[in-house]
């Protein structure tokens, strides 16, 4: 449904994007980076409110800039706060749902409202929101007309836990009706319980792109950490030392050690059948490095460069093009 094909944008002598390449089709992505990697460059782009310098960008086959026939099909929330105060939670929708051609604005309206949980909220000034309630409210507006691509720039900012749960629960609600979906945000924890497929941005550059999961496991320069607690830690350790694949072996606290490996698979494979026959009770196992943080730390800290070539994970399908 997106598609960047060597895609940059420069502000003067500044790097917005540096040479993207990309597509991105239905589901949930998450676009992450650190402050400064291009994200919200990136965002304008597919959303036509920014011509690329270099490249092209498409959305449904067609340039996004100045084009209503993506914006028709498109929606969007914004960072930025800028909601008319004066105006109600109603009104507001009303007024975005009216210049998107929106037929039955009226009940369309109330539907998205309701979707949001702000239906109670509709009629109250805009100004007297909290950031939670403008954070739902815009997005609120933002699927009103029943866009095939949604966009969300920090969408779960100003949200309580309890609200963060319910918009990831709506995102995972529209993309199971095939639409394309991607939010930024730089709150990790919540993005994994949203989405396993990122595009990970550093200095304007695209560093990896598909599976975290199958990320992690391509970066081989780091060793995988595995914690385990277990009352008889020392006595476990004397057993996985012998391992040729187990490469250090540490007790960070009383009743638990961590150890690193080269090869997780072939450790997560023995692992059972060692425990089971040694008898050693063992009460928690966890990989530390398993998660989203930690392939967002390692890929951002080990590409110091901007103009580092963009490495590609996943299945050959989502691979991106080589470059000559």
């Amino acid at each position: 449904m997106i598609t960047l094909e060597r895609t940059s944008r420069w502000y003067g002598q500044v790097i917005g994007v540096n040479d993207v390449s990309c597509s991105i089709g239905p589901g949930i992505t998450a676009l992450l980076g650190p402050n400064g990697a291009g994200k919200s460059t990136m965002l304008k782009l597919i959303t036509g409110q920014l011509r690329p310098t270099t490249g092209r960008v498409t959305v449904f086959d067609e340039q996004p800039f100045a084009n209503p026939r993506v914006f028709r099909r498109m929606g969007y929330c914004p960072e930025i706060e800028s909601s008319y105060d004066d105006m109600t939670g109603r009104e507001f929708v009303s007024m975005l749902a009216a210049m998107s051609g929106v037929r039955g604005i009226a009940d369309r309206v109330a539907e998205s409202i309701n979707i949001v949980g702000m239906s109670a909220a509709a009629d109250r000034k805009i100004g007297g929101y909290s950031k939670g309630m403008r954070q739902r409210i815009k997005v609120a507006q933002g699927i009103v007309h029943n866009p095939d691509v949604l966009i969300l720039d920090e969408p779960l900012n100003g949200l309580d836990p309890g609200g963060r749960r319910e918009m990831v629960a709506l995102l995972n609600s529209q993309a199971e009706d095939g639409k394309c979906i991607v939010v930024s945000s730089h709150i990790l924890y919540e993005v994994e319980h949203m989405t396993q497929n990122i595009l990970l941005m550093h200095r304007g550059r695209l560093l990896a792109q598909g599976d975290i999961y199958d990320i992690r496991s391509l970066i081989d320069r780091h060793p995988h950490r595995v914690a385990v607690q277990t009352a008889e830690a020392r006595q476990l350790a004397r057993l996985l030392v012998d391992l040729p694949y187990v490469l250090s072996i540490r007790f960070p606290s009383q009743g638990s050690l961590e150890l690193e490996t080269s090869a997780p698979d072939r450790f997560y494979d023995a692992f059972p059948d060692l425990v089971l026959n040694s008898g050693i009770e063992v009460t928690g196992f966890d990989s530390p490095d398993n998660n989203l943080e930690a392939v967002f730390r390692y890929l951002v800290t080990d590409n110091p460069t901007p103009m580092a070539p963009p490495t590609v994970f996943g299945p050959p399908e989502h691979a991106l093009p080589k470059r000559p």
